[in-house]
């Protein structure tokens, strides 16, 4: 049995995981951010107690999904911003009280490592998730084993910078991918194509937006579902820098399958299409088969099963 832990800026859960990759325990606790880092590892450590008093399962490794950079050789959190974590020895606090094995990696290599071991890229050798949230983040799978580099900044592939914006990146920067094809970054460029082009009404989304209710990614898409004008234009964008994105990934790591996850993912077929669409105009090597475009399937046992397997794919 292993135990996998998704430690989040809202939710802290630990996971008891089998072999087969199923969850047969969890335990959800608040994560209690301006309690600091002692306190977060206190509520890890209390929640696998109460796994193994419970279950008297024999724990082979304990597994973290971090969100944000790690030195997962050492098991420190370099720098984590929703947390407020810089050089936070996570991996030596919880040995020494547990006795086992701790490893940790970044949220978004752990997801695709639960993809690879039971969901949506499992039987690849190269492959790559992408998570479209309120950032971008990637997971790499690389001759079957997790990649996320000598400073485990591999995952971050939202701040690969693919042109000029209206707005800088979070980063500092201009141009990042997440300013173009995040959740956040769809309702950036919504917001300023519907103000210029407020008097439009023949478009369903420009009434709605003069109706002041909230524009999200996911209205969205549902506008552009119904062929909405202005929704095909921000979908088209946001699907555009996204193909720009994986013509360079291709170039690099040259994967057999890109799964997609993350909030703007439920979008589902419609948001693959439009993608197709664009990288076939924005794709080099016609002649190489490109990787496969699919949907991520693990949801939200992705940061338990990946972190619980962590100790067999690093």
């Amino acid at each position: 049995m292993y135990i996998g832990i998704d430690l989040g800026g809202t939710n802290l859960v630990v996971g008891l995981v089998n072999d087969d990759g199923e969850i047969l325990e969890r335990i959800t606790k608040k994560t209690r951010v301006k309690n600091g880092a002692t306190e977060i590892i206190k509520d890890m450590i209390e929640a696998i107690k109460e796994i193994i008093d419970k279950t008297h399962a024999e724990i082979k490794s304990i597994g973290i999904g971090i969100p944000g950079l790690v030195d997962k050789e050492n098991g420190v959190v370099s720098e984590c911003v929703n947390l407020n974590w810089h050089g936070i020895h996570i991996k030596k606090e919880i040995e020494k009280e547990l006795n086992t094995s701790v490893f940790i990696d970044n949220d978004a290599t752990v997801a695709s490592l639960a993809e690879y071991v039971k969901g949506s890229l499992r039987n690849t050798d190269t492959s790559i998730l992408i998570t479209l949230g309120t950032g971008i983040g990637g997971g790499f799978i690389i001759n079957k084993k997790v990649y996320s580099g000598a400073n485990g900044i591999a995952s971050e592939i939202g701040h690969m910078v693919l042109g000029e914006n209206f707005y800088n990146c979070n980063c500092g920067r201009n141009g990042c991918f997440e300013t173009f094809s995040s959740a956040s970054a769809i309702v950036k460029y919504a917001s300023k194509l519907l103000e210029e082009n407020k008097e439009k009404e023949n478009s369903e989304l420009v009434k709605f937006y003069n109706s002041n209710e909230e524009i999200t990614s996911k209205i969205v898409f549902d506008f552009a579902k119904k062929n909405d004008e202005y929704a095909n234009i921000i979908v088209e964008r946001f699907s555009k820098y996204i193909a720009k994105a994986i013509v360079n990934l291709m170039v690099i790591i040259d994967p057999e399958i890109i799964s997609f996850g993350g909030g703007v993912s439920h979008a589902g077929e419609f948001m693959l299409k439009k993608i197709r669409e664009e990288f076939e105009k924005e794709r080099i090597f016609k002649n190489v088969v490109p990787p496969k475009f699919v949907l991520a399937e693990m949801g939200n046992d992705a940061g338990i099963v990946g972190a619980a397997f962590l100790n067999k794919y690093q």
